[in-house]
């Protein structure tokens, strides 16, 4: 079903530890699903809260770590739907 402009795509599943979110993002495509993953920074400037696709040095840890996790639960997706189809 055709989304209305006002209405906007939502992650299917987020990850978030510390500073450091994951949005993984579900697209249907001729052979399936296939998902997407972007990765943001999230600051407090002053009472703001703001999000940043930039990352430091110290960032990078944690990152990686998110971007695992990531991984596993796109696996972990992939898994299931070859389960329910079998």
């Amino acid at each position: 079903m055709a989304k209305s402009s006002t209405e906007h795509a939502r992650p299917v599943h987020e990850i978030r530890l510390g500073r450091i979110k994951a949005a993984i993002w579900e697209n249907e495509v001729q052979n399936g699903v296939r998902h997407n993953v972007t990765f943001q920074r999230i600051y407090k400037e002053g009472d703001q809260w703001r999000q940043s696709e930039s990352f430091g040095r110290d960032d990078l840890p944690l990152l990686m770590k998110v971007a695992d996790r990531a991984h596993t639960w796109i696996y972990e997706q992939a898994q299931d739907s070859r389960e329910r189809a079998a």
